[in-house]
C-alpha cells in the first residue's frame, strides 16, 4: 500500500510538469539550460530567505508560541516576496542574454521567444519548488505508519500531491504573465502575480482543512492558466485548431519568435 501511495503521489505532482518537459523542452538543448538556470535562481532565493529564517529563529523566543506562528509567516512572505525578485532578475539576465544569442546569430530573429523563456523559466521555477515542498512527504509515504491512525485526515498525500501540482504549474503560469507584464511594462500586472503568490502560499495554513486551501488554489490555477495563456497570444482560434489537429506548428512545438 505505501509503494502505491508513493507512486500515485508522484505521477500526481510532477506528471504534467514531466509531461510538458518532455514534449516541450527536452528537444531543445536551449530551453533545457534555461530551464536549469531557472531552477538555479529559485534556488538561491531559497537559500537567502533560509538563512534569513535560520537567523530569526535563533534570535526569537522559543517558548513563544505566538512569536513562533509570527515568525512562520514572516518566512512564508520573506520566502515568496524574494522568489519574485529572483524571477525579475532572471528575466533582465535573459533579455542579455537573447541580446547575445542574436548578435552571434546569423539570422535576423532571436534564437528564443521572450514567450518561450517565460514559460521555460517558470517549468523550472516550479519544478525546484514542486520537489522541495513534496520530497519528505513522499519519503515519508514509503513507510513505516498509518496516516489518520491517531485521528488525523487520511487525505494527507494525495492532498500535498495536488497542492504541488497546483504550485508547479502556477509558477510556469506566473512566469508567463510576469515576463509579458515586464516587457509591456504593465506594473499592475506584476503586483497581481506576486500579491496571487502570496495568497496561495498563505491558503496552506488553512490546513489540515485541506478544502479552504486547495479549492481556492485551483480556483486561482484557472484564472492564472486562462491569463496566461491570452499573454501567450492564444485565443479561441488557435485554441480549436490545437484540438482538431490542425495546427501542425502548434503539435510540433515549432513556435518561431516572432
Amino acid at each position: 500500500m505505501t509503494a502505491a501511495v508513493f507512486f500515485g503521489c508522484t505521477f500526481i505532482a510532477f506528471g504534467p510538469a514531466v509531461a510538458l518537459f518532455l514534449f516541450t523542452v527536452a528537444r531543445d538543448p536551449l530551453r533545457v539550460i534555461f530551464l536549469i538556470a531557472g531552477a538555479f535562481f529559485w534556488l538561491v532565493s531559497l537559500l537567502l530567505s533560509s538563512l534569513v529564517w535560520f537567523i530569526a529563529v535563533h534570535m526569537s523566543n522559543k517558548d513563544s508560541a505566538a512569536q513562533q506562528k509570527g515568525l512562520l509567516i514572516f518566512g512564508v512572505v520573506l520566502s515568496v516576496l524574494l522568489q519574485e525578485v529572483f524571477r525579475f532578475g532572471y528575466y533582465k539576465l535573459l533579455k542579455k542574454a537573447n541580446e547575445g544569442l542574436l548578435a552571434l546569430s546569423q539570422e535576423e530573429t532571436m534564437p528564443i521567444s521572450i514567450r518561450q523563456l517565460a514559460y521555460v523559466s517558470g517549468l523550472g521555477f516550479g519544478f525546484m519548488s514542486g520537489a522541495f515542498s513534496v520530497v519528505n512527504i513522499l519519503a515519508d509515504s514509503v513507510g513505516p505508519g498509518t496516516v489518520g491512525i491517531h485521528g488525523d485526515s487520511q487525505h494527507y498525500f494525495l492532498s500535498s500531491a495536488f497542492m504541488t501540482m497546483a504550485i508547479i504549474l502556477l509558477h510556469m503560469f506566473w512566469g508567463v504573465v510576469f515576463f509579458d507584464a515586464c516587457e509591456k511594462q504593465r506594473w499592475w500586472c506584476l503586483a497581481v502575480v506576486v500579491v496571487s503568490h502570496l495568497l496561495v502560499s498563505c491558503l496552506t495554513f488553512q490546513n489540515p482543512q485541506y478544502v479552504g486551501s486547495l479549492v481556492p488554489t485551483y480556483v486561482i490555477m484557472v484564472l492564472m492558466g486562462g491569463w496566461a495563456f491570452c499573454c501567450a497570444g492564444g485565443s479561441l482560434r488557435n485554441l480549436k485548431l490545437c484540438l482538431t489537429c490542425k495546427d501542425k506548428d502548434f503539435l510540433l512545438a515549432n513556435h518561431r519568435p516572432r
